[in-house]
């Protein structure tokens, strides 16, 4: 199916897909005029006109952050869509796409409401104030809701059904054999766990918990002629999906909201229900604290993970045909208005789908994908000098690119040899995300219970993992370890790890220097790079770091090292200077970057007047971009592009072609306001040529891609490319996965052996 075509409502399908199944597109060009972009999802941005003759730091020039990250999601769920996307992965993205947006409402409308509610007037870089930012994502987020609900009802389902025997149905569906089935397993299983709680004078409306789903219930006294209400938690412990009995299909299932529904009466004898209608609320994640005042980091981030259990209410999904009454008393009790609710034309909470999308049928999933082992790693034992990962990194840097090459044989097997070598004094990291039964964390506690000095930075305030981390820290200090919860006021997001080894009577370091997080789970799903060196400048910059990070030295020198927020920032404007006065001198201007977003008005306003001097810029931006490319004037020379496809793209490069003698970085930060102001960040310069070129040749391929890439242009549009007729299909990830195959053939290698 080619972009620009409208996709008929599938075969499957018993009845006609509802008007707005490709919802109308809006498109804002620079002078302001509506366009239409076909074949294009839907967005949610819409910038100001250009006037003329405006400087850089006009809120014409920039898009709105709040509206690109729901442009980004639009993207997410055009996988769903996509027909060359295999139908158990489009389900996943159809899931990723509802968590995407909970995770939305829970941070950034959260957000906004407490800015709303605090009477701030700020504007957002593109010139907007709170409330007019609300107003537009109440109106793009509707858009979405809708657009959820149909691919799931209208196409992923009948499709699940039709190709790969996978029934998902509705109560009304089944037959009555199968129905008596499910009441039995309903009073078996359900029923007992069940807690219905009366609203009335002597029962106050019950505390409802983030994200949970809820039946409210509306029955009446046969007697006394009088109306009541009650709230009941779905238990979902078991799973949202119960197994339908006695159906021809492989896989059949029925929402567990619907079967408590259909036997809900068995809770209330004596009164007559009037309607079950199924609501979910979203509350507000974004907490507000001040780190600086303080006493306790740890305390305070416990405190503010029980605070967020009674944040207010940002959204109500509710069930159609929830009686009127019903509504308000729900928007009364969580003080909402009519605009915070959501109505949901088939089932709530689309992110119970990634439990379908973990089906074992391999025929409808990607082709699996097992890392390589890197190349210089698969040679150890050689010799008996030659026998740990030490000696290789001596013979110099090893770059590893994560899913493609294995992160168990090349980051964590650094950490697990290094807690087993006897000849390590020390092992120090900085752990962002991460699990308590991982590896990495594994090792760690093997390393202090056998005397080594292990010192772990847990960034505790990482969103939504800070219980996870917390209890990590906790088990880590148990045994010896020396866990510092990060800085004050500062969010630490580096990802780095340095290892003491004592050799020939004295210490030496080993390093890695990362793009992404210790978690074993996602190394196998994001895209990310890893600098592994026995670099002795490296080295000695991260013992620094961790002088800086554990201690007080606010003042640490760094030869190689990058950090945020000291010195990222002058750093990476110097090079873009530097690329201005190579092109005004005659010279080519060449800037080329991957990250995951790109927000910061300083490095924008830098962008621009390098495009203004001529310099040629490549952006490659899986999230959201303030930056308008292609503004005429502004932006002529900067394109942006954004990559989707079966992992994650989470690797930040910078490339800097300086005159013909490249500079090249890998490191934690994206080009964000909070990455260069807010976090402790470090970004390592690759020294290696074969390494950079290696990297280069990655960003090229990147450029190139024509399955997986969007271009942005300037009204906001992002449009996917498509190979024309006599063009061959690029695409990024699936070359990078052979590419990996053929590096480690060529090398003799052989399957990893995965820890235990």
């Amino acid at each position: 199916m080619r972009a620009e075509e409208t996709p008929a409502a599938p075969a499957a399908t018993t009845e006609p897909a509802p008007a707005g199944w490709r919802p109308a597109l809006r498109a804002v060009g620079p002078g302001g005029d509506d366009a239409t972009a076909p074949g294009a999802p839907p967005r949610a941005v819409r910038p100001q006109p250009v006037p003329p003759g405006a400087e850089v730091e006009h809120p014409s020039l920039y898009f709105n952050r709040e509206l690109g990250l729901l442009d980004f999601n639009w993207r997410v769920l055009h996988q769903a869509r996509d027909e060359r996307t295999p139908l158990l992965e489009r389900v996943r993205f159809l899931a990723i796409t509802s968590g995407n947006l909970d995770e939305f409402f829970q941070k950034r409308v959260g957000g906004l409401k407490r800015q709303l509610i605090a009477g701030v007037q700020t504007l957002s870089l593109d010139g907007r104030t709170p409330g007019e930012q609300l107003a537009l994502v109440a109106e793009a987020a509707a858009e979405m809701y809708a657009a959820l609900a149909t691919a799931w009802d209208h196409e992923l389902r009948p499709r699940l059904r039709a190709e790969a025997d996978v029934a998902v149905s509705d109560w009304a569906e089944l037959d009555a054999e199968q129905r008596a089935g499910l009441t039995r397993y309903f009073r078996d299983n359900i029923y007992p766990v069940l807690t219905p709680l009366a609203v009335d004078p002597g029962h106050p409306f019950p505390f409802i918990s983030n994200l949970s789903l809820s039946l409210a219930v509306l029955m009446r006294h046969a007697a006394r002629n009088t109306m009541h209400f009650a709230r009941i938690k779905v238990p979902t412990t078991q799973g949202r999906w119960v197994p339908v009995p006695n159906s021809p299909h492989k896989h059949h299932f029925i929402p567990v909201e619907q079967v408590v529904q259909a036997n809900v009466s068995a809770l209330f004898p004596g009164m007559e229900v009037v309607a079950a209608s199924a609501f979910r609320v979203t509350r507000n994640a974004d907490v507000d604290r001040d780190d600086d005042e303080a006493e306790d980091l740890l305390a305070l981030i416990s405190e503010e993970l029980r605070e967020r259990r009674f944040a207010p209410v940002v959204r109500l999904e509710v069930e159609r045909g929830m009686p009127d009454e019903v509504r308000e008393l729900l928007i009364r009790e969580l003080e909402l208005e009519a605009s915070d609710v959501y109505e949901a034309a088939d089932m709530l909470d689309h992110a119970e789908c990634m439990l379908l999308a973990e089906l074992d049928l391999p025929q409808f999933r990607y082709e699996p994908w097992e890392p390589v082992v890197p190349e210089p790693l698969q040679h150890e034992g050689e010799t008996e000098d030659e026998a740990n990962v030490f000696s290789i990194l001596r013979r110099g840097d090893v770059l590893v690119h994560h899913p493609y090459e294995s992160f168990n044989a090349s980051v964590q097997r650094l950490v697990e040899e290094a807690a087993d070598d006897p000849h390590v004094l020390a092992i120090k990291m900085t752990l962002y995300r991460t699990g308590v039964k991982s590896p990495v964390v594994q090792a760690l506690l093997r390393a202090a219970e056998r005397g080594k000095q292990v010192a772990v930075l847990v960034e505790v305030t990482a969103r939504f993992d800070e219980a996870n981390n917390i209890v990590g820290a906790q088990m880590m200090e148990d045994v010896g370890v020396h866990v510092t919860y990060g800085l004050v006021g500062l969010k630490t997001h580096s990802k780095v790890t340095l290892v003491v080894r004592l050799e020939e009577g004295r210490p030496r370091t080993y390093c890695h220097v990362g793009t992404g997080n210790y978690h074993a789970k996602t190394t196998r799903a994001y895209t990310d790079f890893g600098l592994l060196t026995a670099n002795p400048e490296i080295g000695r910059d991260l013992v620094n770091f961790f002088h800086f990070l554990t201690g007080y030295a606010p003042d640490q020198q760094y030869d190689r090292l990058v950090v945020a927020p000291r010195d990222m920032r002058r750093v990476f404007e110097e090079r873009i200077e530097r690329e201005i006065a190579v092109q005004e001198s005659g010279g080519t201007g060449r800037i080329i970057a991957k990250l995951n977003a790109l927000d910061d008005f300083g490095m924008i306003r830098a962008l621009y007047r390098a495009s203004q001097a001529g310099v040629s810029i490549d952006l490659i931006v899986r999230g959201h971009s303030r930056l308008r490319p292609g503004l005429p004037g502004y932006s002529d020379n900067i394109r942006v592009v954004s990559i989707l496809g079966r992992f994650l793209e989470h690797d930040r490069i910078y490339y800097f072609e300086n005159g013909g003698d490249p500079e090249l970085f890998l490191g934690s930060a994206d080009w964000r306001g909070r990455n260069l102001n807010e976090r402790v960040e470090t970004m390592v310069p690759v020294l290696d040529p074969a390494l950079r070129e290696r990297m280069v040749e990655v960003l090229q391929l990147a450029l190139r891609d024509n399955r997986l890439a969007w271009d942005l242009d300037a009204d906001g549009q992002y449009v996917q490319r498509r190979p024309a007729a006599d063009e061959d299909e690029i695409n990024y990830q699936e070359l990078l996965m052979r590419d990996a195959e053929a590096r480690s053939r060529a090398a003799g290698g052989r399957p990893w052996e995965l820890s235990v």
